[in-house]
């Protein structure tokens, strides 16, 4: 199985506004269309979300509304615009006449939603119902992956049909550190095609988010007469993020099915090597480590984990990418990861919004300074912490601090933001 080309395909793709609150507008968009729905007349739509997803959907500005935000709207706009076929780009059909009418849904309360906590990765549930027809369709293990699509109880689609398409994810997930290396190393032309598309993806981006959001604009201030290019990746980072998360019509290339991580995967590698003149092939490669370690720890900690996978895992996947670009020795480019990990480990998600731009800004940081730091050969040993002795161990200890110790996070992040008026 070629790891890394599933990888791309599935897990790092082009992303217009965050994740979630699209893959929620296309599970809407699938069964507003399997249902027929023409008019709103005795419709109700009953949604159940994993907590990840509620809180990715929360405060984040869905490109195309004018600013406007919301799970609720996110469904509603799904409900009207009833393309599933448009995917990652499905917000791009929320012209005014539908943004207008998709409010107004949003707040007629016959779109019910609801959080089921026992769902650890990415889940949305969408049944409709209007007069003798109830259309299900749910999404689990991956943004676009239907694993539920029925009609009056009749089977259109399940899990069945995708589960070769998702079997990758065990193979990633048994490879050790050398084989993701080794992934990387044997990328193909296509693949780096690839890659290079999502780096001048994501660099357009940033450049038209330099006068879109706050955060950038604050950053070339205050580092106004610093031209480093760890002070610009930052600040191109952050453009990106702050600008995609307002609700930039733009899409950026994702990692591990998230457009956040894909800024830090892609920016800092790339303009890394081109001030250090690395050769373009061996930086694509180093992306190409990026997007596999990425996809790696998340097969760990989940799709949506309480800990931030901008900061954690795209984090590691960048200090990988830096510390390849210098050296060929497995050991040293292990121990960058190992040392955002160790950094980083504890920084908690507390939902998709322009302020992740902050968070992005200290991957950044933090993923520069891990690949310095190995290239002198510097990591935690393995009795500091819950670092392991090796990376995936100290990557196993890490999702079981997620998963057991932080559980109750994810609630607390929710009651809050339910809390506010």
């Amino acid at each position: 199985m070629n790891i890394l080309g599933e990888v791309l395909k599935n897990e790092v793709y082009p992303a217009l506004g965050c994740t979630e609150p699209v893959a929620l507008a296309y599970a809407c968009a699938t069964a507003a269309k399997y249902a027929k729905i023409k008019k709103f007349n005795g419709f109700s739509a009953s949604i159940s979300v994993d907590p990840g997803t509620y809180k990715n959907g929360f405060a984040v500005t869905l490109p195309n509304t004018s600013g406007e935000s919301g799970n609720l709207l996110a469904c509603a706009l799904g409900f009207l615009i009833q393309k599933p076929q448009m995917k990652y780009s499905i917000f791009a059909a929320a012209d005014k006449n539908t943004l207008k009418k998709a409010k107004k849904l949003a707040l007629s309360g016959k779109i019910n939603l609801s959080i089921d906590y026992t769902k650890k990765d990415f889940f949305a549930e969408v049944t409709v119902k209007q007069g003798n027809t109830q259309v299900i369709c749910a999404l689990n293990g991956g943004h676009f992956n239907i694993t539920l699509l029925s009609v009056n109880d009749r089977i259109i689609k399940t899990a069945k049909e995708k589960k070769k398409e998702r079997s990758y994810r065990e193979f990633l997930k048994k490879s050790s550190f050398k084989d993701l290396v080794k992934y990387a190393d044997k990328a193909t032309h296509k693949e780096l095609s690839h890659i290079k598309k999502g780096v001048e993806m994501n660099l357009s981006v940033s450049q038209k988010g330099l006068n879109f959001g706050k955060t950038a604009s604050i950053l070339n201030l205050y580092y106004k007469k610093d031209e480093s290019y760890l002070t610009q990746a930052k600040i191109k980072s952050a453009a990106a993020t702050d600008a995609r998360m307002n609700g930039l019509p733009m899409p950026v290339m994702s990692s591990g099915q998230s457009g956040n991580q894909g800024v830090v995967a892609t920016i800092l590698p790339w303009i890394y090597g081109k001030a250090n003149d690395i050769e373009e092939k061996k930086i694509l490669k180093s992306i190409a480590l990026a997007h596999l370690i990425n996809g790696y720890i998340k097969t760990f900690l989940g799709e949506l984990s309480p800990i931030c996978g901008c900061a954690v895992s795209s984090g590691a996947g960048a200090a990988c990418a830096l510390a390849y670009q210098e050296t060929k020795n497995c050991e040293i480019i292990e121990k960058a990861a190992k040392n955002v990990i160790a950094d980083l480990g504890g920084m908690f998600c507390d939902g998709a919004k322009a302020s992740c731009a902050l968070k992005v800004v200290s991957a950044c940081d933090c993923a520069h300074r891990s690949a310095l730091l190995a290239l002198k050969g510097w990591s935690p040993s393995d009795r500091e912490g819950f670092c392991g002795k090796t990376f995936c161990d100290t990557v196993k200890n890490l999702a079981r601090l997620s998963m057991v110790g932080m559980s109750a996070v994810d609630s607390l992040i929710i009651d809050a933001m339910s809390s506010k008026k």
